[in-house]
């Protein structure tokens, strides 16, 4: 298949390339490089660099003709949304406007568009979490997501262009950046790294910080690679069902550097207490039985294996 992946040099979009490739598909990266990484793309990919806003997207279609469109690119941080809802907007409604129109106008077959589990559902009435249970945003970030997912059930009513919407929760894994609440990992390991203390931020009464669903990238591949041929018109949550409180990954990935040969400051072991931030909800963690269903996956990688695989990426990669 020819495939377009945008913000295919960001972490999660390239490792998704690199499965893509390794699968024998064509594929063809844009990225704008406002947080992705040139070094990230695939040497067998073609890349274009620019954004997804701009009149020059069309050039890139009509060369690439994609039948498949895998929209990774997006304004991805909760505290940026809350402090500048035009910008979350505009990247994030208005980037995929342009890319559905697009899509539309050169053949594209399907696209498979990136929301967030993590965030969508807010408060959520149900928990775990499944796709029926109505979302509930409560960030800029999560209405916009939101939102997205019915621009694209209209263009699938008016157009016929195809989609699978993946609700991610929260990613972690090899090329992540210390960026976001996502990626908390990151910044967690980056801290630790460079003996630096960590914050936890909570909700009062909820000391050990949030819970959140923690899923490794290299399953991720693997649900966008499903994706592909599975889930037409359908919404699926791509998680674990594992809820993780912050202290709890805290320390799984300071254990981990000492099982990667590393001897972080017992000073460090514990993280600064600060409250929860505009935006933040107490807790997240996705049912995955429609995944198992509809698109065949199911994620194979326990917290601390992944973490244990991401600090040596981390430490080869310094």
């Amino acid at each position: 298949m020819r495939i377009l992946v945008t913000g295919g040099a960001g972490f999660i979009g390239s490792n998704v390339v690199d499965g893509y490739i390794r699968a024998g598909h064509r594929v063809a990266v844009v990225d704008d490089l406002s947080s992705g990484r040139l070094e990230n793309v695939h040497p067998d990919a073609v890349f274009y660099r620019e954004d997804i806003r701009s009149e020059g997207m069309a050039r890139i279609f009509e060369e690439e003709r994609p039948e498949i469109l895998n929209h990774h690119a997006a304004q991805m941080s909760v505290p940026v949304s809350v402090a500048d809802p035009m910008l979350d907007a505009d990247v994030n409604i208005r980037g995929l406007l342009n890319l559905l129109g697009l899509a539309v106008a050169s053949g594209v077959s399907k696209v498979i568009f990136i929301s967030s589990g993590g965030a969508v559902y807010g408060n959520a009435p149900e928990y775990p979490t499944s796709e029926a249970c109505p979302p509930k945003p409560l960030s800029p970030y999560a209405v916009s997501k939101f939102a997205s997912e019915y621009y694209l059930a209209y263009y699938h009513h008016q157009f016929g262009l195809g989609y699978t919407v993946l609700r991610y929760a929260n990613i972690y894994g090899p090329r992540q950046i210390p960026h976001a609440e996502a990626g908390v990992v990151a910044v967690f390991m980056n801290n630790v790294l460079e003996e630096r203390a960590s914050v936890l931020n909570h909700f009062p009464g909820e000391e050990q910080g949030m819970i959140r669903d923690y899923t490794y990238v290299g399953d991720v591949v693997k649900a966008n690679l499903a994706a592909l041929e599975k889930g037409r018109g359908e919404v699926v949550n791509i998680g674990t069902n594992v809820g993780t409180r912050t202290l709890d990954l805290y320390r799984n990935i300071f254990h981990a550097a000492e099982e990667c040969g590393l001897s972080p400051d017992a000073s460090l072991a514990t993280p600064l207490p600060e409250p929860a931030r505009p935006g933040d909800i107490p807790r997240s963690r996705l049912l995955v039985d429609k995944a198992r269903k509809v698109l065949g996956w199911e994620p194979e990688t326990g917290l601390h294996r992944g973490i244990v695989e991401t600090f040596q990426w981390r430490l080869g990669s310094s």
